[in-house]
Order: structure tokens, then C-alpha cells, then sequence
């Protein structure tokens, strides 16, 4: 399952993963030790809000962030 990705939610990621001092390669590279096939080129679409992401990989940022799942969704409307 996907979860159809938003700025602001891209905001967020970007947002969490620079307060925990990562780049994007240590990220992407984080998670392909749990299995994901992410690439960095994606990965950097994802945190521009114009790409998608799975939601196996959002729960692997979780674990490399150690952050709760409502963090990512911080002012994220309802509105669409």
C-alpha cells in the first residue's frame, strides 16, 4: 500500500530527518538494511511532496527516526 504523498507531509520527513543530523543517502541507505529498494532519487521526490511512498518505508523511517507516526502528519488539512 502507498500513501499518496502531500508537501507539507514531505515537509515533515524532510523536517525530521535533518533534526536527527541525516542526510538523504544515510537515510536511504538505513533503510535499505530493512529491505526496501528505495532509491535516494526517490526518496528526495517523497520529501518534495511529488513522490509516493510505501507504507513498509514510512514504518522503516519511523524505526530509523524514532519518532511517532504523528509527526509525519503534523498540519497536514483534511481538505483536499
Amino acid at each position: 500500500m502507498k500513501i499518496l504523498n502531500n508537501e507539507v507531509f514531505g515537509q515533515n520527513i524532510q523536517k525530521i530527518r535533518i533534526s536527527k543530523n541525516l542526510t538523504q543517502e544515510e537515510t536511504v541507505a538505513q533503510l535499505q538494511t530493512m529491505g526496501s529498494p528505495l532509491s535516494r532519487s526517490t526518496y528526495s521526490l517523497i520529501e518534495l511532496g511529488r513522490g509516493n511512498i510505501f507504507v513498509s518505508d514510512l514504518v522503516g523511517l519511523q524505526k530509523i527516526f524514532r519518532v511517532d507516526f504523528e509527526e509525519f502528519f503534523e498540519n497536514i488539512s483534511t481538505a483536499r
